[in-house]
């Protein structure tokens, strides 16, 4: 599998760009969430990627961090969901937003071009069945929140909820949550605790 591609940026379309890497062009798909935060053409640039593999097609998909990547791993195991869907759905979400979106049930949040009501509705009940099938295995029934202050726990909840969407495991989503400002939004918690969770803290 190729991890991460890095080079420099020579062609940006919407959905797609081109990074020029030791003599070698790589056409990569990616979403508009990344393009919005890539630098002029011409610019150094890096990529996480994922390989699909189909019978008539190899694609590379990339991503601006392995937040995206991950959300794009999570969308195409749910069924009915391919490449495609899902990064029309990451074009309309950030990684944060979409697991705050599956937390709440929030079909409507994710809904987006390819992706109809009954394939959101699908989406969140795939995730957050999965969600609690890991809490099960590893024996996690509650951490307890470190939010004192009345009307805060319910964001830290909501936070953690959604790092475990992302794949994260209760224990580490709640002590990410713990080491930040409790009077933090939800989703400025859910972003701060990605960045803890990946070490950028």
């Amino acid at each position: 599998m190729i991890y991460s591609v890095s080079g420099t940026l020579a062609l940006v379309e919407q959905n797609h760009v081109v990074i020029e890497c030791g003599g070698i062009g790589y056409s990569v798909k990616t979403s508009m969430t990344t393009i919005s935060k890539l630098p002029a053409a011409g610019e150094k640039v890096t990529l996480y990627t994922h390989l699909a593999v189909k019978e008539d097609a190899i694609d590379l998909f990339g991503f601006y961090d392995e937040a995206e990547r991950s959300m794009f791993k999570l969308l195409i195991g749910v069924s009915g969901v391919g490449p495609k869907g899902a990064v029309s759905v990451l074009s309309s979400l950030t990684p944060e937003r979409f697991a705050l979106a599956v937390a709440s049930s929030d079909t409507k949040a994710i809904r987006a071009p390819g992706i109809g009501p009954k394939t959101a509705e699908r989406i969140v009940l795939e995730l957050r069945d999965k969600v609690s099938k890991e809490q099960a295995a590893s024996g996690i029934t509650g951490v307890e929140l470190p939010v004192p202050a009345p009307g805060l726990q319910a964001n830290a909840a909501e936070a953690i909820s959604a790092l475990e969407v992302l794949g994260y495991a209760r224990a580490e989503a709640a002590n990410a949550v713990a080491s930040l400002d409790n009077s933090l939004s939800v989703e400025e918690l859910i972003k701060q605790g990605l960045k803890v969770l990946a070490g950028k803290v």
